[in-house]
This record gives structure tokens, C-alpha cells and sequence, in this order.
């Protein structure tokens, strides 16, 4: 009992540094959030102020007011929530089922397809920016809806970016899942269609909200794809694009850019608020034998 005090004394130091230095983190990264929220509400003469102060004691909601008052900010908000939810719907659904492709079933060049999943992962989404241009210029003239100035312009780019990791992280889930439980489901008269979507798909559950958040947060966030794929019509722009308005050439409204910037969060703070519990599932591994 004396050595287990003894030990308890000895770790608790380290425990307290080990605590502290992840404090010391959070707050760090933390900081840029709430000076993003802090700056949204400060007066326009704070924001622009030489001697910036991590406080404010008139706050104001002038700059939400400018911000939600600029025209069509609405529809690129609808646009950006749709955009997203058709990608984390279809790459889901489609990395699932191709994640039990690669696990269950033998096919030639099965492994050739998984390395190419990783390369996919490793090109830089700037060298692919001008090919993709091209090719979404071509698909306009031949499939209606995907072309240049469209928000299937958006979508068929960030589900290819987002498959291979989706399919790549899903399939440790779907190889955990013992093949005696599919057995034992056969045996008592499912189909395979059954076992796929009644037992198998619960139990990858926590996968696919992991890789869903990975997906939402990276098409929310796009400004690349739409700043070059939406050119013309304007009325097809995402949330990320109205930041351009509060850029001026007679000075930067930094107040609008903060307070769009902390609209454009919330959605992604909700999102995570949701599927927190399965995510921290999905990423502490998947179901064992």
C-alpha cells in the first residue's frame, strides 16, 4: 500500500506538467478563435486601432449587421450547406461500399488500387486546380449541371478528394468486423444485402461520421475550387466567396471579415457539436473480436 502511494507521488508531477502543457496547447490554438469572435464585436475604431486589447468593453454587433445585410449572403449560405451535405452523403455512402470492396472480396490489381488511394492523397490540390478547370469545362458541354459556374463543379471535385481517405480509413473498420459475425448472419438466412446494411454499416458507424467531419470541413471551407470554378454566375458562389466583398481598395472592413468569419464557423462547430460522440469512436478504433 506504501509503494502504491509512493509511485502515486512520484507520477503526479509529470501528471500536473503533462496537464499543463495540454493546457498551454489548447490555449494557443484557441487564441486565433477568440480573437476572430472578439474582433466580430469590437467597434469599428478598436478593430482598426494601433494598440489592439484582448478585451472590449463596448461591444457592438455593427459588423454582423453589415455582414448579413450584404446582398445574396443568404444563397451563399444555402449553397455552401448544400454543396457540403451532397459530399459528406455520397462520399459516405460510396466509401462504404467500396471499403467492403476491397476488404471482403479478391480482385486483381486490389492492392495496385490501394496504393493509388494513398498517391491520390499526397498531390497538392494547387497542381490540380487548372487540370480539373479543363475538365469541368469539357463536362459542361456534354453532362448538364457539372460544368463551369455550377455547384456540381464544386461537388465532383471534393468527393474525389475526399474518397480515398474516406475509403482508405473505412476499411480497417470493415476488416476489424470478423468474418464469423458475417458467417453466423448468413447462416441464419440474411442476405448479403441485409448483413451489409443492417449489421455492418452500425458497426462502421463511427468510421464514417470520422471521415464525414474530415470531408464537411474541407468542402465548408473551399475557396479555391469555387473561386475558380465559379466565374460568371455569381448566384452559384459559396459562403467563402463573401468574404471578397469586405476587401476593399480603400481599406479591408476587418470588423465584416471577422464577424463572416465567425458565421461561417458556427455551422462547422454545430456539425461537430452532433457527431461528437461517434467521432471520438471512429477515432479511437474500430470494433474487435
Amino acid at each position: 500500500m506504501t509503494g502504491i502511494r509512493t509511485r502515486a507521488r512520484v507520477r503526479r508531477p509529470w501528471r500536473l506538467a503533462a496537464e499543463a502543457a495540454a493546457l498551454l496547447v489548447a490555449a494557443v490554438v484557441a487564441f486565433p478563435l477568440y480573437w476572430m469572435v472578439l474582433s466580430a464585436f469590437r467597434p469599428a475604431g478598436e478593430v482598426q486601432s494601433a494598440r489592439p486589447r484582448p478585451w472590449t468593453l463596448h461591444p457592438s454587433l455593427d459588423a454582423f449587421r453589415r455582414v448579413l445585410g450584404q446582398q445574396d449572403f443568404g444563397r451563399y449560405f444555402l449553397n455552401s450547406l448544400l454543396v457540403a451535405a451532397v459530399v459528406v452523403v455520397a462520399s459516405a455512402l460510396v466509401a462504404f461500399l467500396a471499403a467492403v470492396a476491397v476488404t471482403r472480396f479478391r480482385f486483381r490489381f486490389r492492392t495496385t488500387l490501394l496504393v493509388m488511394f494513398l498517391v491520390a492523397q499526397m498531390v497538392p490540390v494547387e497542381a490540380l486546380t487548372i487540370p480539373l478547370f479543363f475538365l469541368m469545362r469539357d463536362l459542361g458541354d456534354t453532362v448538364p449541371g457539372v460544368g463551369l459556374n455550377t455547384l456540381g463543379s464544386l461537388i465532383l471535385p471534393h468527393l474525389a478528394f475526399s474518397l480515398p481517405f474516406a475509403i482508405w480509413m473505412l476499411r480497417g473498420f470493415v476488416k476489424a468486423v470478423p468474418e464469423s459475425l458475417e458467417e453466423a448472419a448468413y447462416l441464419d438466412g440474411a442476405s448479403r444485402t441485409r448483413f451489409l446494411w443492417q449489421i455492418l454499416f452500425p458497426l462502421v458507424l463511427p468510421g464514417l461520421v470520422a471521415t464525414s467531419v474530415f470531408s464537411f470541413i474541407s468542402t465548408w471551407n473551399d475557396f479555391l475550387f469555387a473561386k475558380s470554378f465559379i466565374i460568371s454566375a455569381t448566384e452559384n458562389s459559396t459562403l467563402p466567396m463573401a468574404l471578397l466583398v469586405f476587401f476593399k481598395d480603400e481599406g479591408n472592413d476587418w470588423g465584416g471579415i471577422m464577424a463572416a468569419s465567425t458565421l461561417m464557423t458556427l455551422p462547422v462547430l454545430v456539425f461537430f457539436v452532433l457527431v461528437q460522440r461517434r467521432l471520438v469512436s471512429g477515432l479511437g478504433g474500430a470494433v474487435k473480436e
